[in-house]
């Protein structure tokens, strides 16, 4: 196996082995190196993409995954929070693996035929961030079961005489029921809305 001179940030050298797309690496190796989320987000934002990125680009669109926005809503500080941390450690260790080409220098990052087998882990952690998403939506059929609920201890009670439900007209009774309804349909319409914005 052949080896590569490496210049660090300091002026110096290190001289790391040069990995070829048939090294086949160990599951301790993939795990390592997808410890961090940060480093799954750069693998994943490079799959879609062809070629050389620039890496200010990457560093964005980490950053707009991270704090739950876009990259036009990111804050300067949001920005420098990812961007240090990839331009020091993250890229320079993808790098050194030989799962990405980084040339810190003119700021570019590109995906080697290394990285190919690691795609099945980020498929894995897509899925399950998706069931996580699924999992933080609201308890709509809950809510619809306590509309009802209430719904029908109202009608009952007015059917049932009970005094301060009898003395409603039906007419208000209806509009009660019917104004719940509409409350907790347009909370699902407007959750799903702004989840498939967002």
């Amino acid at each position: 196996m052949s080896a590569t001179e490496v210049h660090t940030n300091d002026g110096g050298t290190h001289t790391v082995p040069e990995v070829s797309a048939e090294t086949e690496l160990s599951k301790d190796k993939i795990f390592h190196l997808l410890q961090t989320p940060r480093r799954r987000h750069v693998l994943r934002y490079l799959k879609g993409r062809d070629g050389t990125v620039e890496m200010r680009d990457l560093a964005e669109q980490v950053a707009a995954w991270e704090n739950d926005t876009t990259v036009q809503a990111l804050t300067s500080d949001e920005r420098q929070r990812v961007y240090i941390p990839l331009y020091q450690s993250h890229l320079p260790k993808l790098d050194e693996e030989g799962i990405i080409d980084y040339d810190q220098s003119r700021g570019t990052v590109k995906r080697t035929k290394l990285a190919d087998q690691l795609d099945r882990y980020l498929s894995v952690e897509a899925e399950e961030t998706d069931h996580e998403e699924i999992g933080r939506e609201p308890p709509w059929e809950f809510y619809y079961l306590g509309v009802s609920t209430f719904s029908t201890i109202v009608l009952a009670g007015a059917v049932l005489g009970i005094p301060v439900l009898a003395t409603l007209p039906s007419v208000a009774i209806g509009a009660i029921i019917i104004a719940m309804f509409s409350f907790v349909t347009l909370a699902q319409f407007m959750s799903g809305w702004t989840a498939r914005e967002g």
